[in-house]
């Protein structure tokens, strides 16, 4: 007899999150990373995801870049994109995190109301804020993607930090502060904060 697939719907059919985290040894979660562009969110995300590998943790991370070539390439940078874009991620986040990964996601998602939207998609429990805190003048003058200097001349349009605003994060899980600071120092920094949150019990 064929299976009522209405009855039975393919996430019921589906092997347990629980099962995907035993395999892995690890339980899924989502570390949220936040902060203006050029603090350095990507460069501690591969710092992070080499760092599990090397303890036999699967971790994968999500940022601008391959994000914004691949599901969504299709969005600008109107509000209304911007909100979308960080649907569309936290939606992905949440299929990784439910089955066991770490998923570090790299953006700059600069209001409060937008990080809430991917928080209450991914799942409080599941969802870990990280505040890249590096100053403003201090991102300026990293500005390896030249974009700064752009948005200053009035060639990039609402740029945060520039023409449209940042809203820090007011109670982060964690602050990294990156000024002065080696990359190794603040990734070890946000590794030994995450590790004892994926442990499995």
């Amino acid at each position: 007899m064929p299976i009522d697939r209405h009855i039975h719907p393919v996430q019921d059919r589906l092997l347990g999150r629980s099962a995907k985290e035993a395999l892995l040894g690890q339980r899924g979660l989502c570390v949220w990373m936040t902060g203006l562009s050029g603090c350095g969110k990507s460069t501690i995300a591969i710092g992070l995801e080499r760092a599990f590998l090397d303890q036999g943790r699967y971790a994968v991370v999500l940022d601008g870049d391959n994000v914004r070539t691949g599901i969504n390439s299709n969005l600008g940078f109107s509000d209304a994109d911007r909100t979308e874009n960080i649907r569309r991620i936290a939606e992905v986040a949440k299929l990784f995190v439910q089955n066991g990964a770490v998923v570090i996601c790299c953006f700059v998602s600069p209001t409060i109301a937008i990080r809430e939207q991917a928080k209450a998609i991914i799942g409080t429990q599941d969802f870990v804020e990280v505040f890249i805190d590096t100053p403003l003048e201090e991102c300026e003058r990293r500005d390896v993607k030249g974009l700064y200097a752009k948005a200053r001349a009035g060639e990039v349009k609402d740029f945060t930090g520039i023409s449209a605003p940042f809203e820090a994060p007011p109670a982060p899980a964690i602050r990294i502060a990156t000024q002065g600071r080696t990359e190794k120092a603040s990734t070890m920094e946000l590794l030994n904060f995450i590790l004892p949150r994926i442990q499995r019990n």
